[in-house]
């Protein structure tokens, strides 16, 4: 973070700085929310929990040398914010703070691939400029404002994934990035419980639009049916990528010829304003070809030429919960395991179709469905008794629907089904054997990272 003094901050927030005339010039070099992280000079964040009030450690941070942004009148020594609400304080912070910053924002949202189409977008970026991104999930209204922070003065591109659940929220996200380039990647069935619709998704993602800078550029899935429809933003029409021959509308940037190489990755022929490129995808997927694409597509309006696009493709990797291949004791295991929705569990259901040995996918419940979550669990069953794996293992009070679609859509298939992830955990050896390329994946609440341990420790 570049430095800022607390007379600006307190500006930035609407808050009233304590300490005396002196601490106007105090310089803060960080924020944390976190008051084991804090260090001197740090702006420590006290946030209210549920569990633990933060501003219980506000005494401690100030003995560290750092200051506090505080919404509780304090008896203390040393220098601190009071604000009406910290976390809104916070937010107004970011917002301030990108504003003086001389660099190029890439927001992303979408229901289904945010994460691996940031890594692939800077992936891609890195093989020309000093490229920031979101780290693990800090993409919703406390963790993005966190991520800008650590945006620093020698960075020239931030790559800032955006996650919402209801109406409003990407209003929130997008006014604090300010992005210039904005990337949607679909509208799937995520966040129903609150957002009731696809329609209803889509409205919601597009709110960031409002937030675009005046000459921001927009990038969509065309072969995604309700960002298709998008005509217009701002009076500038969207740049879309898509493969060639699926969608209807106009595409930017295409692909076709494309080829699969297991889990290894596959090739395919690009076709840009800049012309065709052969490119090789080192993450298996059709969806990998998408997040490919989007990236290209951001690449080139920031100038990157077509060699570095190809290389930074290339370079692409996965990070752990999401499409991670781990080949231990003689399995591979695919572990997808960070969070699942029907689009998602059925992308990562035909990744393993393409895995050696006996394909089993274990499979756990999907959240935030709404009044459809059993039919849309249903949907999953169907196509994983249909999509050519060998055997399915479903955990979880929802997965019920799973299994039982499953095994009517297919009788021969073979179908297991544990209540709980521990029951799973202590059946394990009797799913997986040597030679067996394992999925892994739910939705996070359902804890199966411990599953893919598990399977490591075998």
């Amino acid at each position: 973070m570049k430095e800022l003094t607390l007379a600006q901050i307190a500006e930035a927030c609407g808050g009233t700085l304590i300490g005396g005339n002196e601490a106007k010039e105090y310089t803060v070099t960080g924020v944390e929310i976190d008051s084991r992280r804090v260090k001197a000079g740090d702006l420590f964040v006290a946030i209210p929990g549920e569990k633990v009030d933060g501003h219980k450690f506000i005494p401690d941070v100030l003995k560290k040398g750092a200051y506090a942004l505080s919404q509780q009148s304090l008896d203390v020594d040393g220098a601190y914010i009071l604000v009406e609400d910290t976390v809104t304080a916070m937010k107004r912070l970011a917002r301030f703070y990108r504003s003086t910053l001389d660099i190029k924002v890439v927001g992303i949202t979408g229901s289904v691939g945010k994460t691996s189409t940031k890594e692939m977008i800077a992936s891609v970026l890195d093989t020309k400029f000093r490229v920031h991104k979101t780290q693990g999930n800090f993409n919703n209204g406390i963790g993005l404002p966190l991520t800008i922070f650590q945006i620093e003065k020698g960075h020239q591109v931030a790559v800032l994934e955006m996650g919402i659940s209801e109406f409003g929220e990407m209003h929130e996200l997008a006014d604090m990035a300010q992005p210039d380039i904005m990337v949607i990647t679909n509208i799937g069935l995520c966040h129903l419980e609150n957002l009731k619709t696809r329609d209803g998704i889509l409205k919601a993602k597009t709110e960031s639009f409002a937030h675009l800078k005046p000459d921001g550029v927009v990038i969509l899935n065309g072969d995604d049916d309700k960002l298709s429809t998008v005509e217009q933003v701002a009076g500038r029409k969207p740049v879309f990528y898509g493969i060639k021959g699926r969608n209807l509308c106009e595409t930017s940037v295409c692909a076709d010829a494309v080829t699969e190489h297991g889990l290894e990755g596959m090739t395919a022929e690009f076709h840009t304003p800049q012309g065709d490129m052969e490119v090789f995808i080192p993450i298996p997927g059709e969806h990998n070809v998408y997040n490919a694409l989007a990236a290209t597509c951001v690449a080139e309006q920031l100038g990157l030429s077509m060699d570095e696009i190809k290389c930074g493709i290339a370079a692409a990797s996965t990070i752990s919960g999401r499409t991670n291949l781990i080949h231990t004791k003689g399995m591979t295991v695919i572990d997808d395991c960070y969070n699942a929705n029907p689009m998602s569990m059925k992308a990562s259901l035909d990744v393993l179709h393409d895995g050696e040995g006996r394909r089993v996918a274990i499979l756990g419940d999907m959240g935030e469905l709404g009044e459809d979550e059993a039919a849309l669990h249903e949907g999953v069953g169907i196509h994983a008794a249909t999509c050519g794996i060998d055997a399915c293992v479903c955990v979880g009070d929802l997965a019920v629907h799973i299994a039982e679609a499953a095994r009517k859509a297919n009788p021969d298939f073979p179908v297991y089904y544990e209540k709980t992830r521990e029951s799973l955990l202590e059946h394990l050896n009797d799913y997986v054997q040597k030679g067996d390329t394992i999925l892994v994946k739910a939705s996070h609440f359902m804890k199966f990272e411990e599953v893919v341990k598990a399977l490591e420790e075998m």
